[in-house]
């Protein structure tokens, strides 16, 4: 008998993935979307076009054979599948549940042009699950590599995958983090509830059985220099150290007991595990909290105040319209009970005379003409100040790359902090190469990953080009 493929059926409806019930992941970090069943799986696969030119591999920043995968789903080779993702990404479950899909691959599929897109994240990340729940999702070890050694900076999404890329190549690769957990962003940004620990440390530990060394509480800058790591033997240094130095709202009151930035908020309660009851650092999270901003960070920190008993308003100085968190993230936080108040911003915040605080004031807005980033201004309206009371305040306006790196190292050009980069993601030293938020200021988990795609070619093309003129700038080319 020949091959028997199963039909397509594009227009079936789009799956959607399964969440626990609202009232209870209000009030624990368990992970909200349970991901699809198998049912869903079959017919979710098979509503992809299988497109002659799959435009939505182009407009996957990692480029991922997305039609390959799906079509092997579709025919229910689900390991067949994971497999041919693992062929370019080893971050399947990482990517399947934060990467921003909507503005990339499921923007570019044919059948969102009339019908809902495929569901290509979720799909993904049912691939990553399958195989982690077979005993499959570590990848086989390989042997060490032997080439020249390459220091990465940091071990976010950048790093990690330029560390993904380079040692498959055959380089020698250590990556250095300034904290004691791995994963970056990954891991003190984004919450359990929506990236579970156990997915992040697999995927991880998948680099490390391929021969990724990996060195924690190493800030580079302080315990050790670029130049000094140059001086140890590695031929190439690779900046990847994300933006975690916070914006401040520049308003009075920023310093009482109670205000946070998001970043050191998140940080405290993903990383030190603050949502414990038992936890040596607890955060301090009154009966009303109000979070500025509507990025997904924003969602975040509101998610987690909420979960910590707190009454929880995000206050946003645009419309809804023009909040950039993912619309999933909106619509959780809106079933989880948050409250959105949009046009208005903070202009002071008030506290007791032990520090605490009390209030806040605030002004409503209007929109006005676009801005630099292409969303109307919020244009205050006079007369329009009112009064809340409010026992914390989280400030999730943005954050900027952490200077610790740039100050010690003067030889890097900086704009406003960011490091500055030519096409190919080298910076003005020689063999030192950047991407990530370090280059672009806060920005996307995937975009990261591009820029440490793009990286780990270009510091494989340099290092071949040294390779064959003999030396570099002094240095000697490692045999």
């Amino acid at each position: 008998m020949g091959d028997i493929r199963p039909k397509r059926n594009p227009k079936a409806p789009r799956q959607q993935v399964p969440v626990l019930e609202a009232g209870r992941r209000a009030s624990t970090p368990e992970e909200v979307a349970t991901g699809f069943v198998e049912d869903q799986v079959k017919i979710e696969a098979l509503r992809c076009l299988n497109c002659k030119n799959p435009v939505c591999v182009d407009a996957c920043p990692l480029h991922l054979d997305i039609k390959a995968f799906i079509d092997r789903m579709a025919n229910g080779d689900i390991a067949g599948a994971f497999e041919k993702i693992s062929e370019q990404s080893p971050f399947p479950g990482v990517c399947g549940r934060v990467c921003q899909h909507e503005l990339f691959c499921e923007k570019a599929c044919l059948l969102g042009k009339k019908l809902d897109p495929v569901a290509i994240g979720s799909l993904e990340r049912y691939c990553a699950d399958y195989a982690r729940a077979a005993g499959d999702g570590h990848g086989a070890a390989r042997a060490r590599p032997t080439g020249a050694k390459i220091a990465l900076v940091g071990s976010g999404p950048a790093s990690m995958i330029a560390a993904f890329d380079l040692v498959r190549k055959g380089y020698r690769v250590s990556v250095f983090e300034a904290l004691h957990e791995l994963g970056g962003v990954l891991a003190y940004g984004i919450p359990p509830f929506r990236l579970p620990r156990e997915i992040l440390n697999q995927e991880i530990d998948r680099l490390a059985g391929m021969g990724v060394e990996f060195h924690r509480n190493f800030i580079v800058g302080k315990t050790a220099t670029i130049d000094e790591l140059f001086a140890e033997g590695y031929e190439a240094v690779f900046i990847g150290t994300g933006a975690g130095l916070p914006y401040l709202m520049g308003i009075p009151g920023e310093n009482l007991i109670g205000v946070y930035t998001a970043n050191e908020f998140l940080t405290r309660i993903n990383l030190m595990q603050a949502y414990r009851k038992e936890s040596d650092t607890p955060v301090r999270v009154g009966r009303r909290t109000y979070v500025i901003g509507g990025g997904n960070s924003a969602m975040d920190a509101a998610r987690w105040a909420k979960r910590l008993g707190s009454e929880t308003t995000v206050l946003f100085r645009r419309g809804r319209a023009e909040l950039r968190a993912r619309l999933e993230e909106v619509e959780h936080a809106e079933q989880e009970g948050i409250r959105f108040e949009f046009l208005a911003a903070p202009v002071a915040i008030h506290g007791d005379d032990k520090g605490f605080v009390t209030g806040l004031d605030c002004i409503r807005m209007e929109l006005g003409a676009p801005d630099s980033s292409g969303r109307p201004s919020p244009v205050p309206i006079a007369g329009s100040e009112y009064s809340v009371e409010v026992d914390t305040v989280v400030a999730a306006i943005g954050q900027g790359p952490n200077p610790t790196l740039q100050k010690a190292t003067p030889e890097l050009i900086t704009n406003r902090g960011k490091i500055v980069i030519d096409a190919s993601g080298q910076t003005s030293m020689e063999g030192v190469f950047a991407g990530g938020d370090v280059v672009r200021g806060g920005s996307t988990v995937i975009l990261a990953m591009k820029d440490g795609r793009a990286a780990a070619d270009a510091i494989d093309r340099a290092l071949k080009a040294r390779r064959a003129d003999g030396v570099s700038e002094g240095r000697e080319v490692a045999q």
